[in-house]
């Protein structure tokens, strides 16, 4: 491989002749040896690169870079957000615990960007690098690339799935099933009623995102090194800012105090939580669904998912829940990632926090599985069919039924019928014909499983 000669505060580095980064760069490749080729998430770099070009503008309106520079700079940054230069941050998740390796692998493939379009040298430290620091520059394009994919992507996909769990759940309103807790047989809904339950989780869920956007979106850029604004001039983070927030249409703030998003991390773990609560939402719905639609003989058989593919190499005609197993799986991973963040957030030492990259990187990969995830779910139940004979066959000989009864005759005699009706496989209204003095249009109102479904008592 060909290669050039660059030099840094450090001396000589040789590095490949072609390469748009530099020699920070290179001696961070030269020591990443846990997983060489799991770099940074494009959300993170091309966030981080949104935040070079605003800081580029910034320091042209305060007077730090001339007007020239701060347009090559800039121009060179929205190359990269537009996705044209990805190959060129091989910088790993696993590097210094500040991020300082992925901020000066930006910084120097910018300078070489400006460079070229200048026609005259771009510093990637004193230029490109201008006001700012790795300390504070790394947790904003966290927060960032994390406010920027939950409004463009999550969010979005949430409110596609709430709104496909209501309109299915409006239609199948009619549909009678068993109600379950512990697993057990319980008072009777309607499978409408089921997805009207999901969406208003998931409703629940898209609030927590909301509530946390305005603590998202504070951001602690120009705390410079130790939160304290060191080299920052006046005026800059205020015209950073407004730069930023018309560019990625989000209200972005200034952190208060930018060292509590420097040394501590609690909104990011803050964030990860909302994250984890839609994976809950997810698992408990695909576990309800692979319950629903297990059989089709030997299971509950009260719903037929779409069949998707061949479910067994070696049994035909089997026929599995794919989408449900798959999005389990994801979500699961999300809680994973949640513990993970957790733990990094904890890791921060006096003025910084020294597991960024790894928590970036977590952050915004739960906000990619659980997008996905909600895409797939829109589609099962898009694809849902009801087996309603089924379920109202299952229903009718629901014992649990004759706790309609306790306010006419009492919890211990309604608990005797059903109990004997259980042990004869009859019908509740047949035993409670024999053993109360109800008339039987009474007790057909009483037992009655829509009204029961609905809450009401069939008066």
């Amino acid at each position: 491989m060909a290669t050039r000669l660059e030099t840094d505060s450090m001396g000589e580095v040789q590095l490949p002749e072609g390469a748009l980064f530099g020699a920070q760069t290179q001696r961070a490749l030269n020591h990443a040896g846990i997983v060489p080729g799991r770099g940074m998430p494009a959300a993170f770099l091309h966030a981080l690169a949104l935040i070079k070009a605003a800081a580029a503008r910034a320091n042209a309106e305060v007077g730090a870079l001339t007007p020239a520079v701060a347009k090559a700079i800039a121009d060179a940054a929205e190359s990269v957000v537009a996705g044209q230069h990805d190959d060129a941050f091989p910088v790993p998740v696993f590097q210094t615990g500040s991020g300082t390796s992925s901020n000066m692998n930006m910084n120097e493939v910018l300078a070489n960007l400006a460079t070229r379009s200048l026609g005259e040298r771009v510093h990637p430290n004193d230029e490109v690098n201008c006001s700012q620091s790795s300390n504070d520059v790394v947790p904003s394009a966290t927060a960032l690339a994390a406010a920027q994919e939950i409004h463009a992507t999550l969010r979005p996909a949430l409110e596609g799935l709430e709104a496909v769990l209501l309109r299915r759940g409006a239609e199948l309103q009619a549909v009678l099933k068993t109600g379950r807790t512990h697993l057990m047989d319980a008072m009777p809904v309607t499978l409408g009623f089921e997805l009207c339950t999901w969406a208003a989780q998931l409703q629940d869920c898209r609030q927590r995102l909301a509530d946390l956007q305005p603590r998202l979106c504070a951001l602690p850029i120009g705390g410079s090194a130790v939160g304290t604004g060191v080299n920052v001039p006046s005026g800059y983070v205020r015209a950073l800012l407004d730069v930023l927030s018309e560019r990625v249409g989000l209200p972005l703030t200034a952190a208060a105090q930018p060292a509590t998003r420097m040394a501590g991390q609690e909104t990011a773990a803050e964030c990860s939580a909302c994250l984890r609560s839609i994976a809950l939402v997810l698992i408990k719905m695909s576990n309800d669904l692979r319950w629903m639609n297990s059989g089709p003989l030997a299971g509950l058989g009260e719903v037929q998912l779409e069949a998707l593919q061949p479910g067994s190499s070696i049994m035909p005609g089997k026929v599995n829940p794919v989408i449900p197993e798959a999005v389990l799986m994801a979500a699961t991973e999300v809680l994973g990632n949640d513990a993970t963040v957790v733990m990094a957030a904890q890791s921060g030492n006096f003025q910084l926090n020294v597991m960024l990259p790894l928590l970036a990187d977590k952050l915004l990969g739960s906000i990619a599985l659980l997008t996905g995830s909600c895409a797939s779910m829109t589609d099962c139940i898009n694809g849902l069919q009801p087996l309603a004979d089924q379920a109202a066959a299952t229903l009718a000989r629901n014992p649990v039924l004759v706790t309609a009864l306790n306010p006419e005759i009492g919890y211990e005699a309604a608990a005797a019928i059903a109990k004997r009706a259980l042990n004869e496989g009859r019908p509740v209204l047949d035993v409670a014909l024999e053993d109360t003095d109800l008339p039987r249009e009474t007790l057909l109102r009483l037992l009655d499983p829509g009204p029961l479904a609905r809450g009401e008592r069939g008066e």
